[in-house]
């Protein structure tokens, strides 16, 4: 991130095939460092922007040119003067405000000439007036009878006077205060007057309610102090999803006879200022802090949705958006609430106040509100669009397409507007007809990856790709991509590697052997195991490895043909009945059999289950997510039920994270996104398997819901030898738990339209997040889950609660498929 403090350190030039826009270059600039190191850089050649945010307010001393600089330019803009000039439009945003459910603005009488297209449509609520003027001269009747009927009005409550303000782009910060007794109305006309005289097209008066400050401490509590208002200031910014999330709140308390503004008092947080004026009781403290965030973060909506309407010259470029908003309030009561009013929005005031308070002396102490920094949502969302912009037009290869479950790949890889190119073995695949090239061959034998791999170089090479990148997101092509990377000199974990991570025994064995450095060594974590091949082997592996233990297939996936086997007959029948009905690819495509149908047999570890989905990049862990996972219905061990973010305490987690991220270092997996599947035991993690790939699912759509990072658009980046700028230590913005649907149980359900309709339609409801896993209906002896079935909540509790009495009232929830019990992991 780098701080330009002149105009004259960036430049615009123009891009070829991108008419009319710019890319934007930097020549000199301050950097940062860890530790607070800080220099004054020169740039040659100079540096091409991936993300510009300018300050555009009178306060910048550089608005003319900053707002030249943002204007149309190829990177995305965080905010344009255009936009600047809708947010501090008052009249516009308090029309567009009071047409908000739960959004609280001034009552309003409002005065404009030849209004914009955008103020069409009539009063908005019975609180704004709005008084469209024929021309600035001849309106004195016309303004003193309106003037009289607002002031008597009971749109103005309590209000005792009344402020006369221009508002325009042309007006920010440069005008007096005007207040008035709300009983004299003819100095408030007088007032009207003189001021239309000074309005230009689009521009206003506005003749608005100057709202009492509340009577803190509330009627009944006792008298404190002299009386005081509050100013409080929003931080609200757009989070992945074009979400509006309320970041901070700060407060200014003054006298409340005098209206306190921005920089003329001190930032405190909202309980102190509240306690300030005589309001402590935490109940009601934390009813107004509710309001503030349902009322600031639906003002960032409808500016959202504004936009979402304008023309990109109307936005000031292509790639202009508003990535975060202060929202300035006042506290006042109506109807016996205290009620926080929105007085007006802007695009810097309530960040710099923001950072005010957290650039004080004493922040560390003043608890968490203080010390989560206020732009961490908006420098998230500043990063996410940074890396959109530089996958933009990548071109990608991916091996196998997968199926349904997958389906979001396309979706995705549209949006983002990477290039991709699929080398697929269905010749009928539907993403064949999703990627700019379509290349069929048969993947499935993988005995022959090596050969495979020389091939497909070939083929690249013969229709003249240029590939920037080259990954796969299925169980049975990782090998083969690794391969074909290694063949093109793509980056990529090297082949030795995904064959040691491919194959579970292998793995396990290697791992046991690796004692360190580093310490804790990777072989704490690993578990006793034995390959079996032949029937032989089932044999000497029961004399080996501790009963009970889990027989799985050695490249198997979705825990099909997993079993928990308690004794040497056992391990015998499950090894027979596994060689009959699992031979090859036919039998049950998609779960690794083109690797054949060898198995293991390891050692049974008792615990909780739990997944570590980690973003390694040249062998540095950048991110990792830790979710939980309900029992399995044993002897079988398909997934039923599943809680991010994790209920671990936080030490259990780390110690979870460092064992995912050790063994995969441990078997030289240095570049990718991987899924470690783990037992949190009485010893440790445990390690059950590592998938060297996305973790499948739901989880990409989780982690993106709850942490707003994309383990798709980081596999895409690394990929292509990008590092991916992620939070080092990301918070979740609530919690998911979600229930697995299985043919077996289901059947009747997941057989009627009606039942399947009434999921999709609760899920576009946002009741619940509905993830197909499977196409058809399809009973069998080795069964996968069909659909996972999440809700949401603001504690795992809530989110439990409430999946809980959709399972009972869709069905899921039967004697043979306890939802409670399977959520019983996550109390």
């Amino acid at each position: 991130m780098l701080l330009c403090l002149s105009p004259a350190w960036l430049a615009k030039v123009p891009v070829p095939g991108q008419e009319g826009e710019a890319a934007l270059l930097i020549s000199k600039a301050v950097s940062f460092y860890p530790g607070g190191l800080t220099f004054l850089d020169d740039f040659v050649p100079p540096r091409r922007a991936t993300y510009f945010l300018t300050g555009l307010g009178p306060e910048s001393g550089h608005g003319q040119k900053a707002a030249e600089l943002a204007r149309n330019l190829t990177c995305p803009t965080g905010a344009s003067a255009e936009l600047a000039q809708l947010l501090e439009d008052r009249l516009l945003m308090r029309h567009l405000l009071s047409q908000q459910t739960g959004v609280a603005v001034p009552a309003t009488l409002a005065f404009t000439y030849k209004p914009s297209e955008l103020l069409q449509g009539g009063d908005a609520s019975p609180g704004l007036r709005l008084v469209e003027l024929s021309g600035k001269e001849g309106q004195e009747t016309l303004v003193k009878e309106e003037v009289e009927a607002f002031v008597h009005s009971k749109a103005l409550g309590d209000s005792l006077q009344v402020a006369v303000k221009l508002s325009g782009w042309r007006w920010r910060g440069q005008q007096a205060l005007r207040l008035f007794p709300r009983a004299q109305p003819d100095t408030v006309v007088d007032t009207v007057l003189a001021l239309l005289e000074k309005v230009e097209e689009e521009e206003s008066v506005l003749v608005e309610a100057l709202c009492p400050p509340a009577q803190l401490p509330l009627p009944g509590s006792p008298a404190v102090g002299p009386e005081l208002a509050v100013h409080i200031c929003a931080l609200v910014c757009r989070i992945q999803g074009d979400r509006p999330l309320l970041s901070k709140v700060v407060c200014g308390v003054g006298r409340g006879d005098r209206p306190v503004r921005h920089r003329n008092t001190l930032p405190r947080t909202l309980d102190v200022a509240l306690a300030q004026c005589g309001l402590e009781e935490e109940a009601q403290v934390a009813a107004v802090r509710q309001r503030i965030k349902e009322a600031a973060e639906a003002a960032l909506a409808a500016v959202l949705a504004l936009e979402a309407g304008l023309s990109a010259e109307q936005r000031g470029g292509r790639q202009a958006h508003t990535d975060f908003l202060g929202v300035d309030f006042t506290l006042t009561v109506i109807g016996r609430t205290l009620t926080p009013v929105v007085l007006k929005l802007n695009s810097g005031l309530c960040l710099e106040a923001c950072g005010a308070l957290e650039g004080l002396w004493a922040a560390p102490r003043l608890g968490s509100a203080a010390e989560e920094a206020a732009s961490a949502p908006l420098v998230e969302t500043m990063l996410r669009r940074s890396a959109r912009c530089l996958m933009e037009g990548k071109q990608l290869l991916v091996v196998g397409a997968g199926g349904v479950s997958k389906k979001f790949v396309w979706e995705a890889a549209r949006d983002y507007g990477l290039k991709l190119h699929l080398v697929e073995s269905d010749p009928n695949h539907f993403a064949s007809q999703l990627v700019q090239t379509f290349i069929h061959f048969d993947v499935t034998e993988h005995r022959k990856d090596e050969e495979n791999a020389r091939l497909l170089a070939e083929l690249v090479r013969t229709r003249g790709l240029h590939l920037d990148g080259c990954f796969s997101f299925w169980d049975d092509c990782l090998v083969l991509t690794s391969l074909l990377c290694h063949e093109l000199g793509l980056p990529c974990s090297p082949p030795a590697a995904m064959c040691l991570a491919k194959q579970k025994s292998r793995t396990q064995l290697h791992l046991l052997c690796h004692h360190g450095p580093p310490w804790p060594a990777p072989s704490l974590h690993a578990v006793a195991c034995c390959p079996l091949e032949r029937e032989a082997d089932v044999e000497r592996a029961v004399s080996q490895v501790p009963l009970p233990g889990v027989m799985k297939l050695e490249f198997g996936s979705g825990a099909v043909g997993v079993q928990l086997v308690k004794d040497g007959p056992q391990c015998h029948e499950h090894f027979s009945r596994i060689l009959r009905d699992l031979q090859g690819e036919a039998d049950h495509p998609g779960i690794g059999l083109g690797w054949g149908n060898a198995m293991l047999l390891m050692e049974f570890v008792e615990g909780t289950e739990h997944d570590v989905d980690l973003v390694v990049f040249g062998g540095r862990l950048l991110a990792a997510f830790v979710s939980d996972n309900g029992p399995t219905r044993l002897p079988g061990f398909t997934e039923t039920a599943a809680c991010m973010p994790t209920g671990l305490a936080p030490e259990q987690e780390a110690q979870m994270v460092q064992a995912a991220f050790r063994c995969c270092l441990g078997c030289g997996l240095l570049d990718g996104v991987f899924n470690v599947e783990l037992k949190m035991t009485e010893a440790g993690p445990k390690l059950i398997e590592i998938n060297p790939r996305m973790g499948g699912f739901y989880l990409r759509d989780w982690i993106l819901e709850l942490y707003g990072v994309d383990l798709l658009l980081a596999s895409t980046m690394v990929a292509c030898g990008l590092r991916p700028a992620l939070p080092a230590h990301p918070r979740a913005r609530g919690h998911l738990v979600g229930i697995m649907c299985v043919v077996s149980q289901h059947l009747q359900m997941l057989s009627s339209s009606g039942s399947r309709e009434t999921l999709q339609a609760l899920h576009d409801q946002g009741l619940l997040r509905l993830n197909l896993l499977e196409e058809a209906v399809i009973p069998g002896q080795y069964e996968e889950p069909y659909c996972n079935v999440a809700c949401a909540g603001s504690s795992p509790a809530e989110a439990r609660l409430r999946l809980l009495g959709l399972c009972q009232g869709l069905g899921i929830d039967t004697p043979n498929y306890p939802v409670a019990h399977f959520l019983s992991h996550f109390k």
